[in-house]
């Protein structure tokens, strides 16, 4: 229904709900595909209403598409009238609009815009999805973090001022008023400095859908959804087979604690910990190259920056002919693969996540460094901590080490090899001159880890042996353990947790940033 009668009504209103009732075939133009070269042309373009600023007879709205933008003009005339603009002054923020303009060059650059060096001049503008007032403010979700850094810095500069002249003494009651005064001014300061409000995580995950529309947000999405496809694509091209395994297993994949419980019809089942049993059941099957993308669960009481209830694993096995580092060869390549291809195709979706959350660009070698895990250790020691030849890393250990790594090679990733055998799962086969140690890795990025592998097990008694020895039964793996009783390749693999790769790699620091719908054990919704 269009807004009034007079000249120029039938160029803005609402549109009806769009129940596909006809497809004229029109043309509707992304943000991102409009340039310079386009000047004269008018376009027809369906996007989100970022914002509009009446002034006078003149509204100027800035138009949102995914992370790209434009600002749009609009002037009172003929077949704009002046209600026109004020019926745009009053779409809620958010809403959806069809607007039809042509492409002009702007004069100055419009800085907090993608399209910078254009604009839209308006002639149309109608609503096809009116928004209801916002939560959140856009701009608050979207300011950068450099700014709220730098007005948290500003604030306490002015509040340590304060304090050191409240502790001062004067020697008079002139040198005393004096004192009164600059406190006096340095609270005005306070006073009259703008302060952005600063929007937590939870309170960004509980208002996700608004959230996800930031062009931060719809740059790594987009960076994520690269990544698996990059995993797959270098798999693919290296003869490995995709595969789908079950999530619903009759016993824990992984043992352990940490396994979600479930009812199945008569008996219990358990949501998978990791593809791990099926992966080597399918080289047993003689797939020989495997690799899976899907969800991970583990019923962890880990509320880290980096730990999940429920991950995206990506995940490959493969038989080898001599020894375990002829997977670790193609891991290397694989990553090498993965950050070069998203230095590439991805570079404006990088730009968009800079521009909120500044980062380093990564670094990395081709060939990727290696170490042995008495290489990190010495490094440890001679950094001055205490620590064991075969103790575990924790978090701030494996900080460390990353940050000892990057002095000493100038590289954020590298591959942490032969770890102890009593802190890895009883199927790691262990190293044949010191037992002691394991044929084991991870991959460490920015200082943590994002993958963890191991050759296997494939000796059937070897595997039961090793079994018993962790307290676990042979009855409760028979059907893995049976597996290997037919003739087993050697093989080795790994899994990489996706929301830790794109988290590292664009230098997060929160691993639900690059969850769509995070799972911990505080969250469940949206």
């Amino acid at each position: 229904m269009m807004e009034g009668s007079e000249p120029g009504s039938e160029n803005f209103g609402r549109l009806p709900l769009n129940q596909s009732q006809e497809r004229t075939g029109k043309k509707f133009w992304k943000i991102n595909e409009l340039t310079r070269e386009l000047e004269g042309k008018t376009v027809l373009v369906r996007t989100r209403l970022e914002k509009s600023r009446l002034t006078g007879n003149l509204c100027f709205v800035t138009l949102r598409r995914n992370y790209s933008s434009i600002q749009g003009v609009i002037s009172k005339g003929a077949t704009t009238p002046k209600s026109m603009l004020n019926f745009i002054g009053r779409v809620n923020k958010e809403s959806i609009v069809d607007v039809t303009a042509t492409i002009v060059s702007t004069k100055n650059p419009v800085k907090e815009c993608t399209q910078s060096d254009i604009e839209l001049q308006i002639q149309q503008f109608f609503v096809v999805g009116e928004s209801m007032p916002l939560k959140l403010q856009m701009e608050d979700l979207t300011r950068p973090k450099s700014v709220l850094k730098a007005q948290k810095q500003e604030i306490a500069k002015l509040e340590a001022e304060i304090q050191a002249l409240e502790k001062k003494t004067g020697v008079n009651e002139a040198d005393q008023k004096g004192i009164s005064n600059q406190i006096e001014e340095l609270r005005k300061q306070l006073g009259h400095l703008q302060r952005f409000p600063h929007v937590g995580q939870s309170l960004r995950l509980d208002n996700r859908i608004l959230d996800l529309r930031t062009p931060a947000n719809q740059a790594i999405f987009r960076i994520q959804s690269g990544v698996g496809q990059l995993f797959r694509e270098f798999l693919i091209s290296q003869d490995f087979v995709e595969i789908h395994t079950p999530k619903l297993m009759g016993v824990a994949s992984e043992g352990g604690a940490s396994v979600f419980k479930l009812g199945y019809f008569q008996t219990n089942a358990f949501l998978a910990q990791s593809p791990q049993l099926h992966k080597q059941m399918a080289i047993t099957s003689d797939f020989e190259r495997v690799f899976e993308i899907g969800p991970v669960f583990r019923a962890e009481l880990s509320i880290t920056h980096r730990h999940l209830t429920e991950f995206v694993g990506l995940d490959l096995e493969m038989a080898f002919d001599e020894h375990y580092h002829e997977v670790l060869d193609v891991f290397d390549k694989l990553f090498v693969f993965i950050f070069d291809k998203l230095n590439e195709r991805y570079a404006e979706e990088i730009k968009a996540v800079q521009k909120q959350f500044p980062f380093e660009p990564l670094k990395y070698h081709n060939p990727s460094l290696r170490l042995t895990y008495p290489d990190a250790i010495q490094l440890l020691r001679a950094d001055g901590l205490e620590i064991g030849d075969f103790d575990d890393m924790d978090t701030p250990t494996e900080k460390r080490l990353g940050r000892l790594v990057k002095e000493k090679y100038d590289t954020d990733f590298y591959m942490l090899d032969k770890f102890p055998a009593a802190i890895r799962p009883f199927y790691t086969m262990a190293d044949p001159t010191n037992p002691k140690y394991a044929n084991a890795y991870d991959f460490m990025l920015r200082g943590e880890e994002i993958l963890s592998g191991a050759q296997r097990v494939h000796d059937p008694e070897m595997l039961v042996a090793r079994a018993k020895e962790r307290g676990v039964t042979e009855a409760s793996i028979q059907d893995y353990v049976d597996a290997f009783r037919y003739g087993a390749l050697p093989h080795a693999g790994g899994g990489i947790g996706l929301e830790r790769v794109v988290m590292f790699f664009l230098g997060l620091d929160n691993i639900r940033s690059t969850s769509f719908f995070p799972r911990d054990p505080k969250r469940l919704t949206p």
